[in-house]
C-alpha cells in the first residue's frame, strides 16, 4: 500500500482499519493468507518515487495507491503488477486509466471525481457564512483536478451572487499568502479543493492560518473539519477504502484489472465543527445541523 499519510496520522490509521476489516470480512487475514506492507510519503512528495521503486521490487501480488501522485508513481515502475487506486480525482483525464469501463491495463479502482461537488461546496459555504462576497479557490494546479470541478462552481457562483476567485498554490508560503490576502477585507470565505498536496498541508498551515484570519472555509475531506477546519463535504473515504477490498480479493481470487470498471463514490459525508464555527463568529441553524453526519461539539 501506497499512501499520502504516515503512520502517526488518525485519518490513514482509519482508512488503513476499514481496508484491513473489510479484506478479513472476505476471508483475507493479515499475517494468515496474506501480508501488507504500507508506505506513507505524509507531506513529502519527493519520496514518492523511490517509495514505489521499493514496493514494486518486493513483487507483491497487488498493489493499492492513494491519490493520483502515488497511482502514477506505481505505474511508472509497473505495468504487470495490477494496481487498485483510492482517491484520484480524474483517472481518465490524469492517464491512469485509458477508459472507465473497461480501463484496461494493469489498473482499476475507486475515483473521487463527482463534478457537481464544487457547487455544493460554495453553497454550504454560503449557507454557513451568510455574508460571503468572494471566495478564494484554492490547490495545487500540478496536483489537483480542480477543472472538474470548477464549471458547477463557477455556476453557483454566479446564482449566489459572489465572486470566485482561483487560487493556484505550490507550497506553504503561498498557502499563507493567500489567506492573508483574503483576509483583508470582509467577506471573505475559501474553498479548498481536492488535492492529496491540500490534504498533507491541511492542520499545520491552511487550518491554522484560515483561524488566524477569521477566514470561513469549507474543505472536501472529514478529517478537515475533525482537525479544527469549519466544514467538510465530501466522500466517505473510509467506505472508498473497505470497497477498494472488494477489488483486491476479486484480483486475488483470479480476476484482472482490465476488467473491473473504476467505480465512484456512494456516500458522502457533511461535518461541521461547532467550535471553528463560534470562534468565527456564526451560528449554524438547526436544519444544518440536522442534515450533518457529525457535529462536532
Amino acid at each position: 500500500m501506497l499512501w499520502p499519510t504516515d503512520e502517526n496520522d488518525p485519518e490513514g490509521k482509519r482508512r488503513h482499519s476499514a481496508f484491513v476489516q473489510a479484506l478479513a470480512d472476505l476471508g483475507w487475514t493479515d499475517g494468515r493468507n496474506v501480508r501488507t506492507d504500507v508506505r506513507g510519503y505524509g507531506d513529502d512528495s519527493n519520496r514518492i518515487r523511490a517509495l514505489a521503486h521499493e514496493l514494486v521490487a518486493l513483487q507483491p501480488d497487488i498493489i493499492l495507491t492513494g491519490g493520483t501522485p502515488a497511482t502514477a508513481a506505481v505505474q511508472r515502475e509497473t505495468r504487470t503488477i495490477p494496481i487498485v487506486f483510492v482517491n484520484v480525482g480524474d483517472p481518465v483525464a490524469s492517464g491512469i486509466v485509458a477508459r472507465l469501463n473497461p480501463p484496461g491495463g494493469n489498473t482499476t479502482g475507486f475515483a473521487i471525481n463527482e463534478a457537481s461537488l464544487g457547487g455544493k461546496w460554495l453553497e454550504l459555504l454560503a449557507e454557513i457564512a451568510p455574508g460571503l462576497k468572494r471566495a478564494a479557490i484554492m490547490f495545487n494546479p500540478d496536483t489537483s483536478p480542480a477543472s472538474l470541478y470548477m464549471p458547477s462552481l463557477e455556476t453557483a457562483a454566479r446564482s449566489l451572487n459572489v465572486e470566485a476567485i482561483t487560487a493556484p498554490v505550490h507550497d506553504d508560503v503561498e498557502i499563507e499568502t493567500a489567506i492573508i490576502a483574503l483576509g483583508r477585507e470582509p467577506g471573505g470565505g475559501l474553498v479548498v479543493m481536492p488535492d492529496t498536496f491540500m490534504a498533507a498541508h491541511q492542520a499545520a498551515i491552511i487550518i491554522s492560518a484560515a483561524a488566524r484570519n477569521s477566514m470561513p472555509a469549507v474543505y472536501f475531506q472529514s478529517e478537515f473539519a475533525r482537525n479544527g477546519g469549519l466544514l467538510s463535504y465530501g466522500p466517505d473515504m473510509a467506505d472508498t477504502y473497505r470497497r477498494a477490498a472488494t477489488y483486491v480479493d476479486r484480483i486475488l481470487r483470479g480476476e484482472k484489472p482490465s476488467d473491473l470498471p473504476v467505480q465512484f463514490p456512494t456516500r458522502f459525508e457533511l461535518v461541521i465543527n461547532m467550535k471553528t464555527a463560534k470562534a468565527l463568529g456564526l451560528t449554524v441553524s438547526r436544519d444544518m445541523q440536522l442534515i450533518a453526519d457529525e457535529v462536532l461539539e
